[in-house]
């Protein structure tokens, strides 16, 4: 189900909060206020270098990569709820970071909550999922490509290879193994202290 294009939200939601599934930059730089804090994990997707980033990471002269849900196996990641009365809110503010360039499609999509008092729950949560049909979107490039990608390209927020790191420290203080990830960091040459 996607979402009211002016980031307003069904009526439901409006009630009881906005859950949010983050898997990248949204682990370890949420920005936005939340109420609870929980894992989850997205079915029928997975974390993936598959978009171009042209502004965050790199730029139209030199791209860099950042991660999208793409689709097929699973991702494990974090829910954030966020109150109802900022709800709307944190909309515009994921909108304004995360669609630059409309590279992702904003969805809600069943999240199950793991571990803790909550385990198994299923959320609808706001999910965004990279856009197939966007020129941004890549889904061929070599390991050692992407690799070499990340370690040179640098964009408005910073570092390609600070983002790749800082994806896989929080991950790794939460629990969450990626091991893709984390040979991607080995190929560029760039470890990082655990």
């Amino acid at each position: 189900m996607a979402l009211h294009p002016s980031g307003a939200l069904h009526e439901e939601d409006a009630r009881r909060g906005l859950w949010v599934f983050g898997y990248g930059s949204l682990i370890w730089n949420p920005v936005f206020d939340y109420v609870e804090q929980v894992h989850g994990r997205c079915a029928g997707v997975h974390r993936s270098f598959c978009v171009r980033s042209v502004y965050h990471r790199g730029s139209y002269q030199k791209p860099g990569l950042v991660l999208g849900l793409d689709g097929g196996g699973s991702c494990d990641g974090v829910l954030y709820r966020v109150a109802p009365k900022i709800a709307s809110d944190v909309v515009r503010y994921l909108r304004r970071r995360e669609q630059v360039t409309r590279v992702y499609r904003e969805m809600y999509r069943n999240v199950e909550v793991t571990g803790g008092p909550q385990d198994g729950r299923i959320v609808r949560a706001l999910c965004f999922v990279a856009e197939r049909n966007h020129a941004q979107y890549i889904n061929s490039l070599s390991l050692t490509t992407q690799a070499a990608i990340i370690r040179d390209c640098c964009g408005r927020s910073g570092r390609n290879i600070d983002y790749l790191i800082s994806t896989l420290r929080h991950l790794e203080e939460l629990g969450i193994d990626d091991p893709l990830l984390q040979r991607i960091l080995n190929m560029t040459g760039c470890h990082y202290q655990k």
